[in-house]
């Protein structure tokens, strides 16, 4: 696994997981918060949870910008050789993929954890008004 990290490219991969360690450290607050029960304006909750998904927008978008970054750089160097086997090239292209997969899975696990902390502060905002 630690080898994809360096394949994908230190700089963008570290910055993901720079990014990975962000969406998890806003949604440990804000599940702090929920869990404490210390939710006295829900539409500001409400508000702060979308820094969840765009975090993890910014990662997906992010991840892309990285391969395209990459592939850039690999039609550079097979220009300067001029000459190519398919199965190198092949090689380059699942390379370059590595910072795309990485922003995607970071973006749709960012959005599954918004959505359980937008399920639970629905479920605690409903308890609180005494509906259900």
């Amino acid at each position: 696994m630690l080898d994809l990290l360096f394949q994908g490219g230190i700089l963008f991969m570290g910055i993901l997981t720079l990014i990975l360690l962000a969406v998890f450290a806003i949604t440990v607050i804000l599940a702090l918060q929920l869990v404490a029960g210390k939710v006295n304006l829900p539409d500001k909750t409400r508000h702060q949870l979308t820094y969840i998904k765009s975090v993890g927008l910014f990662a997906f978008i992010f991840g892309i910008f990285g391969q395209a970054i990459g592939l850039y750089q690999a039609f550079i160097d097979i220009e300067k050789m001029e000459s190519i086997s398919p199965a190198l090239l092949a090689a380059g292209l699942r390379v370059s993929s590595i910072t795309s997969i990485y922003g995607i899975i970071i973006f749709l696990l960012s959005y599954l954890l918004w959505f359980s902390l937008e399920s639970l502060l629905n479920q605690r905002t409903t308890n609180v008004n005494g509906i259900g």
